[in-house]
């Protein structure tokens, strides 16, 4: 038994060795024609890493030739198949914009968006590959309106812009708790404009209208009653939509505050001009 163990593993060693020294072969043999017939043969045999550095070496060359397509296509997925991601978005791209009219043309538009959306990072970070994703998942509806992808996308658009909407709302959130009321409430104000049907709309309004109101109460005595003005209105916006909201007792109570604030500032401000 041992004995065949070894066996077995030296065979693979040398069987290992073999296919190694043939694809250094195939790379220094400075012969297209091989180059790229063996690309293909490791890229159908799964061995994406070999195929691209083979295709690496002929795609210049190609320039004309019929099987250009299809190699310029297989190097993309290449990238693809081995997750670097950045690298397929670009080569897909780059396919589709180059052999407009190809059959591959709908899912390398396709790929350019999902190696994007496979990039894009937790809400926490930058968005710049999510917002690239969004573009070319809307680039890719407007190409193909009759793709059977076309719901695939919107679904990805959908969970991309949620994602967008989460960075949104811990932004606002943060200037809240850091005590910067002014941008909490122009960050949160730009959340409903972008994302009107957002889930988290209630809580939203709630700390705009308690952002306005704390705000309100570090302004200097010239300020204070337009900003509490101000306030009052969020509340009666607040109440309006959701009247039944667990935050609508405090709301009330920030309302009633802002009025009683406001009569006693006024008195302030009339003592000071006599």
């Amino acid at each position: 038994m041992k004995k065949t163990i070894v066996w077995m593993f030296f065979s693979g060693i040398l069987l290992l060795a073999s296919c190694k020294g043939q694809f250094e072969k195939v790379r220094v043999s400075g012969n297209p024609e091989l180059i790229l017939t063996s690309a293909f043969e490791y890229y159908e045999k799964g061995e994406y890493q070999r195929a691209q550095t083979l295709f690496d070496l002929v795609l210049n060359n190609l320039r004309g030739d019929l099987r250009a397509e299809k190699a310029y296509f297989y190097y993309a997925y290449t990238y693809y198949h081995t997750k670097q991601y950045v690298m397929a978005a670009y080569y897909f791209k780059n396919f589709s914009n180059t052999f407009v009219n190809s059959d591959f043309r709908e899912e390398a538009a396709f790929l350019t968006a999902y190696s994007n959306f496979l990039q894009s990072p937790t809400f926490r970070l930058d968005q710049a590959t999510t917002l690239s994703a969004i573009d070319e998942f809307q680039l890719f509806v407007n190409l193909f309106p009759n793709s059977t992808r076309v719901e695939e996308c919107n679904k990805l658009i959908d969970q991309l812009r949620r994602k967008l909407e989460e960075k949104a709302y811990s932004e606002g959130e943060l200037y809240f708790d850091l005590k910067q009321y002014q941008s909490a409430v122009i960050s949160f104000d730009n959340l409903l404009r972008d994302y009107p049907e957002s889930p988290e709309a209630e809580k939203v309004r709630y700390l705009i209208a308690k952002s306005d109101f704390l705000l309100s109460e570090n302004s200097v005595v010239e300020k204070k009653v337009e900003r509490y003005q101000e306030t009052i209105t969020r509340c009666e916006e607040f109440l309006e939509k959701y009247p039944k909201s667990e935050y609508a007792r405090e709301i009330r109570q920030i309302r009633k505050g802002s009025e009683e604030a406001i009569k006693e500032t006024n008195k302030i401000l009339r003592k000071s001009k006599v």
